[in-house]
């Protein structure tokens, strides 16, 4: 009998005003899963991951989620579907000044700028990093399949 234990798991860095601020670990949720999964039959459809959500919702990331719980912005990744490197892919976004502004607590990857997939979401371990209207937050976040 062979065993494979296909994961996947995740990762992101948040900086504001460039500065490193945290590191979390993120969950791939299952309608993430099942995304990934209907890539492997066919590239075309549905579409690759293109935006990446901040909110302030503080409820514990679980396999069933298919939206932020209180979403404050949504913005367009800095490379639409991502950057892959070996078995990892790598999405980047930034919020500009006077965007997301408030206490950013969670983050989700997403494939439309309204509604869709959420490939993965995560509500920060440390809790909340506050986004001034004048500040700029870059999340980069590494999802990885081993």
């Amino acid at each position: 009998m062979i065993t494979d234990d296909l994961k996947l798991t995740g990762a992101l860095s948040i900086s504001l005003n460039d500065t490193l601020v945290h590191r979390t670990e993120n969950m791939v949720v299952t309608a993430g899963k099942g995304w990934v999964t209907s890539r492997l039959k066919d590239t075309g459809s549905p579409s690759q991951m293109t935006h990446m959500g901040i909110g302030s919702g503080s409820t514990a990331a679980a396999a069933g989620n298919t939206t932020l719980v209180t979403q404050l912005d949504r913005q367009g990744l800095t490379v639409i579907g991502g950057t892959v490197s070996g078995s990892s892919i790598e999405y980047s976004c930034t919020f500009e000044a006077g965007e997301g502004t408030g206490a950013v607590i969670e983050a989700g990857i997403f494939n439309a700028n309204n509604g869709g997939t959420m490939l993965a979401r995560t509500v920060f371990d440390a809790g909340v990093v506050n986004k001034g209207s004048a500040d700029k937050m870059t999340i980069t976040w590494t999802v990885s399949i081993s």
